[in-house]
C-alpha cells in the first residue's frame, strides 16, 4: 500500500477536470495507492520522475518509500514532455529525498 500526496498544482489541475476525466484519473491512482504500479499507463520520463497517462492529460509524480508524490498536472498537446514540467519535478523531487 502506498499513500499519495498531491502537491497544490496536481490537486488544482485534478479539482478543474470534468467529473469523467477526474473518475478515469482517480481509477488509476487508487490502483497505484494499492500497490499495483503496472496497471495505471505510465511513463518514466527521467531518473525517478515519472508521469500518469489518461487520455490528454498528464499527472507527474515519483515514488520515495511508501509515498507516491502527484507534482503537477497538465494536458498533453504534443509528443514531448515538455522539458519545464519534468525539471519542476524533479526539483521537488531533490527538496523532498534531501530531508
Amino acid at each position: 500500500m502506498y499513500e499519495a500526496l498531491f502537491l497544490s498544482p496536481a490537486q488544482e489541475y485534478l479539482d478543474g477536470l470534468g467529473e469523467a476525466d477526474r473518475g478515469t484519473l482517480a481509477a488509476d491512482i487508487d490502483a497505484m495507492r494499492a500497490g499495483d504500479l503496472a496497471t495505471p499507463y505510465t511513463k518514466r520520463l527521467r531518473g525517478p520522475i515519472r508521469e500518469l497517462i489518461s487520455g490528454h492529460h498528464r499527472l507527474t509524480y515519483f515514488v520515495s518509500g511508501r509515498v507516491i508524490y502527484f507534482v503537477r498536472g497538465f494536458r498533453k498537446k504534443s509528443a514531448k514532455t515538455p522539458r519545464r514540467e519534468i525539471e519542476y519535478a524533479e526539483r521537488i523531487y531533490r527538496q523532498v529525498t534531501e530531508h
